[in-house]
């Protein structure tokens, strides 16, 4: 069995997918635009063979450059499990008559408009939208919805270069910081909680799904940098406000008619229990969001995906034991941390949920907030109980405190 992966050393996930996969005894042959010296030893270790390509950006080079180097080799799989990389992936799987999902199929999972025009046709609920070239349809589809209004980028990824925009005043302001987007999405806003509803999937069947929730929900996270975000991996995915929600995402895979792999869905739950489409993809959560899933039922989903796709089979055994909370932690200040309080007294009091401590160190520079989830570093706590689970991240939010200087 042999799989052809996109960028197995970045982003940080990627090594773990590419290994998992090696585990499975799968040939892994990566193609990147890194020296292979630089990779990860977890992605150097799970490969085969390596291509290092000028630029993964530059798609007509990369197909020629991979065509040359696959000569007469046939592969099992092209995976990339990078959102930048979806479509490079379907035009590799078209060229060389790999199975998989091809561009057509990719294109509406990269097009938010394109997206919701799929779901919308199917009697799917999606925010009221519109695609918007200029600043002029900005202006008049703002008008047409009606404000507040969500302006995102048609091909972005996460809630990055997304604005909430309340009013004209408002409006005018945001539109100077687009200019560098070519197309946008003019939605309506939806006023409620954010889940994601991730799946494994396999020939159009879902295999395995998480249910995770933002709090607070991205945007109010990406516009301040004083909020500690936190998602939660729910063990109770079945409980009765999540149902809706649930079925939801098995619609959007029916739609959108995905074939095998990982995606990762985002939705919303108003307070009269309404609930609508967000946007999905055609890859895993980021920011450690599968080893999330690891922890919340014991199992190894890097594995169960190279499984699913290369395989057609998940047999990771499915106990959802814990409420797995990951919180996100922004230094006070800029330039290098210098310090670090309340995690002492954290320690000692919540310890034993603690799955995973990720805090950059003392001494380091911190990192550009609006440009990671991630931040300045993270940690991962489990417990059986929502209520004690949320108290624990809370009291890490609140309590943990990083300075820079």
């Amino acid at each position: 069995m042999k799989l052809l992966f996109l960028s197995p050393g970045y982003p940080s996930e990627n090594p773990d997918f590419a290994y998992g996969a090696a585990e499975m005894g799968i040939q892994v042959y990566g193609v990147g635009d890194q020296p292979q010296a630089m990779l990860p030893d977890k992605a150097r270790k799970a490969l085969t063979a390596y291509l290092q390509v000028r630029s993964l950006w530059d798609e007509d080079a990369v197909l020629a450059e991979v065509r040359k180097w696959v000569g007469r080799q046939q592969f099992d799989r092209v995976e990339c499990v990078w959102e930048p990389g979806m479509v490079l992936a379907a035009r590799i799987r078209e060229m060389l008559g790999t199975p998989g999902m091809n561009v057509a199929r990719t294109l509406p999972f990269r097009n938010k408009e394109m997206m919701k025009q799929v779901l919308d046709s199917a009697g799917l609920r999606t925010p009221r939208h519109r695609l918007a070239k200029t600043i002029t349809q900005c202006w008049e589809f703002a008008e047409d919805i009606g404000f507040p209004i969500i302006l995102k980028p048609i091909a972005g990824a996460g809630s990055a270069d997304t604005y909430r925009v309340n009013n004209a005043d408002e409006l005018r302001s945001v539109l100077p910081r687009l200019r560098h987007v070519p197309q946008v999405s003019v939605e309506e806003f939806v006023d409620g909680d954010e889940f994601t509803f991730d799946t494994v999937t396999i020939n159009g069947q879902i295999a395995y799904y998480n249910v995770a929730w933002y709090r607070p929900r991205p945007l109010i996270a990406r516009s301040n940098e004083w909020v500690s975000p936190q998602v939660i991996a729910l063990r109770h995915v079945d409980q009765p406000d999540l149902r809706e929600g649930v079925r939801l995402g098995f619609n959007v895979i029916k739609a959108l008619q995905f074939e095998s792999g990982f995606t990762h869905m985002e939705w919303y739950r108003k307070a009269d229990g309404e609930v609508v489409f967000g946007e999905i993809g055609a890859r895993p959560p980021g920011a450690r969001q599968v080893d999330q899933m690891n922890f919340a039922c014991d199992i190894d989903v890097f594995r169960g995906w190279a499984e699913a796709v290369c395989f057609k089979r998940f047999s990771q055994n499915i106990q959802r034991k814990f409420n797995v909370a990951t919180v996100y932690k922004r230094a006070h200040g800029q330039g290098t941390i210098h310090k670090m309080t309340g995690y002492a007294s954290l320690k000692h009091r919540y310890g034993s949920t603690f799955v995973w401590e990720n805090l950059l160190p003392i001494g380091s520079r911190r990192r550009d907030w609006k440009q990671t989830l991630v931040s300045d570093g993270f940690i991962m706590l489990r417990h059986p109980e929502l209520n004690k689970t949320c108290a624990i991240a809370d009291a890490i939010g609140e309590k943990l405190n990083l300075y820079a200087g």
